[in-house]
């Protein structure tokens, strides 16, 4: 079963296209990575499917919610983190995570359990009776994930989750990532960082200058460009800088001379 569909979303700031005709689906449980250059329209594809943009002309379905239509009980099975989270910096860790479940209307019963779990998971039980102004970045993107959890959504977006994360935290968010869709979360991934994103995704999209050029498993991709005998060989690196165009080698060293 699909959780998010994406049917011809389309959307241009004056004669500009930032995305163009996008159409793909992601399953239930599955691990979803939306990989591009900058600039290509992932974040623009992100907010149009939380209903953050409305596009120009196409459509966004989650969990059988149309965004646009039924933007309230599509809104209330999303989790959003993007990659440059607004937090109320005067609000102690603890008491985002109720304004958060304030939101959701969280039911009281569930909710101290929830939030001592949560603080617990990402490693912030002492630091939850602290103001958020004096969270390090990494914190800040944990705090976050974990407001975006506390209503145990069908379905979360992050744009670059792993940005400001040390090593340990990166594998923190990852084994979250993976444990969520095991439950039947659907898991939709920006990120560029590649190696992430080859070894936890289930299936990725490549994206440039507004249009999807490349959906499947890495394999499969890999599959699809063996005009090259090496081809399975290629890390996801590779085809990416291939795929987009993006990369091109050049003797570094007359530049350092």
């Amino acid at each position: 079963m699909d959780t998010i569909i994406c049917h011809n979303l389309t959307k241009r700031f004056g004669d500009f296209t930032a995305v163009d005709n996008m159409n793909f689906s992601v399953a239930e449980g599955e691990l979803f990575g939306f990989l591009g250059p900058n600039g290509a329209g992932k974040t623009t594809t992100i907010k149009m499917m939380t209903g953050l943009l409305f596009p120009t002309s196409g459509r966004a379905v989650l969990g059988g919610y149309d965004i646009q239509e039924q933007t309230l009980e599509a809104k209330g099975i999303l989790g959003y983190v993007p990659d440059n989270p607004f937090l109320y910096e005067k609000l102690t860790g603890t008491e985002y995570l109720h304004f958060m479940a304030d939101l959701y209307s969280v039911a009281l019963k569930d909710r101290e359990r929830r939030i001592s779990d949560l603080l617990s998971l990402f490693e912030l039980q002492n630091k939850g009776g602290e103001m958020i102004q004096g969270y390090s970045r990494g914190m800040r993107q944990k705090i976050s994930l974990a407001g975006a959890l506390i209503h145990s959504p069908k379905i979360i977006f992050l744009d670059e989750p792993t940005v400001g994360l040390d090593p340990k935290g990166a594998r923190t968010m990852v084994e979250v990532l993976r444990e969520l869709t095991t439950r039947g979360t659907t898991v939709f991934v920006s990120t560029h960082i590649l190696g992430i994103a080859e070894r936890i995704c289930d299936r990725v999209g490549i994206v440039n200058r507004g249009k999807l050029i490349a959906l499947g498993t890495v394999e499969e991709i890999k599959a699809s460009l063996q005009q090259e005998t090496e081809a399975e060989q290629k890390s996801l690196e590779d085809i990416f800088l291939e795929l987009t165009g993006d990369y091109e080698q050049r003797d570094l060293a007359e530049y350092l001379d």
